[in-house]
């Protein structure tokens, strides 16, 4: 631990300090001093909050390759998930093997925290990064000129940066087809930030059974169980006509669970369910949830490896994703559950 006394010398001025000093956000500062597309003013204001708070952030990028410190950091959601914890825990597993530390950083999905958490790491001279991203392209600039070897994992937001994905198209396709052979056809899809490659292939898998997409029957929520229940609660109440529900993540399948109980629907006789994640409670709740399974652990172990390789590496590496089928889907209903 470290502790101030009198004569210490002050903090270094991060990037955060800058946000707040020309009121805008860190992405904002992040931009300008990746040469990213902003306003002049926005330009001045911020290079002026610099100049006052003697922030150099051309310092970051001298002689770094000479100065790493080596290790991987790792930037996901939410480390309480249950999907992320395994990723988490692929990673530490491979860097373990390589004799490698690991710094874990937590974003909550907040692009402004993503940001100042890419600064962090550049400051501490990390040599890798290993991220399930939340920004956009230019976010991760700043990394990318430095030197750092950057892998995505699960979400991919630079066709220049490597990654490891599921292929969470053949698994959202697959629950479909589960579903539609159960006789279901007003199928809802909820999903969150991020998954926008679940929500494509969802409507392209309907489209290809010969079922036409209701945009209304498509939702999305923001990563936190209070806008998750929200979302899942008003969809179920709105459209009392739906059968059949995929969560695109198991946050949002807890939702469902519990906004179905809470409304006296019953999974399945009334409302089939299918959640992304096998995560350990799904196979102990009442019924025991199908769900689309994701190698957690197995994609946490490759993008690691990905970041400690040297050489030649794959741009993309995909891995299956498969449906496991419990309890928590019936046959289609004729009538709605509320009549």
């Amino acid at each position: 631990m470290v502790e101030s006394f009198p004569g210490a010398r002050s903090r270094r001025t991060t990037i955060k300090d800058v946000a707040e000093a020309a009121g805008v956000g860190v992405a904002t500062v992040s931009r300008v001093f990746s040469g990213g597309p902003v306003s002049d003013e926005t330009r001045e204001k911020v290079l002026a909050a610099a100049a006052r708070l003697d922030y150099r952030p051309s310092a970051l990028g001298r002689n770094l390759r000479q100065r790493r410190r080596g290790g991987i950091g790792l930037l996901v959601p939410d480390i309480t998930d249950g999907f992320y914890a395994g990723l988490a825990d692929g990673v530490l597993a491979c860097a373990r093997s390589y004799g490698e530390p690991v710094t874990v950083g937590v974003t909550g999905d907040d692009p402004e925290q993503e940001a100042e958490m890419i600064g962090t790491m550049i400051e501490q001279s990390m040599d890798r990064i290993v991220a399930v991203p939340t920004g956009d392209a230019e976010m991760w600039a700043p990394a990318l000129r430095a030197g750092l070897e950057v892998i995505f994992a699960e979400r991919r937001v630079r066709p220049d940066v490597p990654g490891v994905l599921t292929d969470d198209a053949s698994g959202v396709r697959t629950a479909l087809e589960y579903l539609t052979g159960l006789g279901h056809r007003r199928i809802a899809f909820l999903a969150q930030r991020g998954q926008s490659r679940r929500v494509a292939a969802f409507t392209d898998a309907l489209t290809a059974l010969g079922i036409q997409a209701d945009p209304e029957l498509i939702v999305h929520a923001r990563a936190s169980r209070d806008s998750a229940y929200a979302v899942a609660a008003g969809l179920l109440q709105s459209r009392t006509d739906l059968t059949a529900i995929i969560a695109g993540s198991n946050l949002l399948g807890e939702a469902v669970v519990l906004a179905a109980r809470e409304l006296a629907v019953r999974i399945p006789r009334d409302l089939s369910l299918i959640m992304f994640d096998d995560v350990p409670w799904a196979e102990l709740c009442s019924p025991p949830l199908t769900v689309i399974a994701r190698p957690a652990q197995d994609v946490g172990y490759r993008a690691a490896e990905l970041a400690l390789r040297q050489g030649r590496r794959p741009k993309t590496v995909t891995l299956p994703a498969g449906l496991i089928v419990r309890a928590s889907c019936g046959p289609r209903r004729a009538a709605g559950y509320w009549r």
